[in-house]
């Protein structure tokens, strides 16, 4: 399991000032990191979290220590102004909102890091900012949650891979610095599409079980349907021409080892009675399906599964 360093490496310098524009688990774990290693962070998030941010820090949580990291914190998307770099880590179902909302207040030059589900992210927010502002797509691998405003919780992992981008060889420099393994890679399409089929076979069976993902591995019948979904989601990526970096069935086995006790992000959406990302998990797959003439049975299945689970907390 890798954790938050106890003493943060010597870092580069000049430091960024990075704003994280959607404060939650995956933005509070990097930017604690990044502001214990001072960085100067902002975090953009709901009242009570920035609240308890203000008033004590951003809690964090590792195997490893319990602290409290003192950084800036706002709920207001002016915030990202003067910021070197921003990590938007909105829910993809909030995209375009979040980038319409911080595009008067990026200032000139400044790099949009998407630390996002889905496959583009990246694409939808470059759309809404125009070419003024370079956005490159970051691969997320790390497990969190949020315990409570103010707390994240690390349970294994840490790495990003960024696409190219002026400033992405700077940035990764400073983030593997901070601590944080950061590669730059000319096919985060593919590693992009890697991150999709894992989560298209753990988050939807997490979210309908309530189980993290040690004990869903070990549940009858889950392997089975796992490589089904697996299976469908590699005929879709090939029919779109897409290719995926290094051994996706070993990647995909390798979860249920690396993060036993994480719940998927779309188990805590149902559980928190919030509307998940899976129209950009498998019901992405099912859409690329069938836009290629591939079907894709069981990520329909699941897909369907997940909307009435949130159809049913809605009521």
């Amino acid at each position: 399991m890798t954790a938050s360093p106890a003493n943060p490496h010597p870092l580069p310098t000049p430091l960024l000032r990075i704003a994280v524009m959607g404060a939650g688990a995956v933005g509070c774990y990097f930017g604690a990191l990044l502001a214990r290693a001072g960085h100067a962070v902002t975090l953009i998030g709901r009242q009570a979290h920035v609240e308890q941010v203000q008033a004590h820090g951003l809690r964090l949580q590792t195997a490893r220590l319990d602290e409290h990291v003192p950084m800036a914190a706002s709920t207001a998307a002016s915030a990202v102004a003067d910021a070197d770099v921003v990590l938007f880590c909105v829910k993809s179902t909030d995209t375009e909102d979040a980038a319409r909302q911080i595009r008067p207040h990026l200032a000139p030059g400044a790099l949009v890091l998407t630390l996002q589900n889905g496959v583009d992210n990246d694409e939808r927010v470059q759309a809404v900012l125009g070419d003024a502002h370079p956005v490159a797509a970051a691969v997320v691998y790390v497990a969190t949650e949020m315990a409570g405003p103010g707390h994240v919780r690390h349970h294994g992992r840490g790495e990003l891979v960024i696409a190219p981008s002026p400033r992405s060889a700077e940035v990764a420099r400073q983030f593997a610095a901070a601590g944080i393994a950061t590669d730059v890679s000319g096919n985060v399409r593919g590693a992009l599409w890697a991150k999709l089929v894992i989560n298209c076979a753990y988050n939807a069976l997490s979210a309908v079980s309530q189980m993290p993902y040690g004990r869903l591995a070990r549940a009858v019948g889950v392997t089975e349907v796992i490589a089904d979904v697996v299976a469908e989601c590699l005929a879709v990526a090939a029919a779109d021409g897409i290719e995926l970096p290094g051994d996706v069935h070993a990647a995909v086995r390798g979860i249920a080892t690396t993060m036993p006790g994480q719940l998927s992000s779309t188990a805590q959406d149902l559980a928190r009675g919030k509307p998940s990302e899976i129209d950009h998990l498998n019901g992405s797959v099912v859409q690329r399906g069938q836009a290629k003439g591939v079907a894709t049975p069981v990520n329909r299945a699941l897909w369907v599964m997940v909307k009435l689970v949130e159809a049913g907390k809605a009521r």
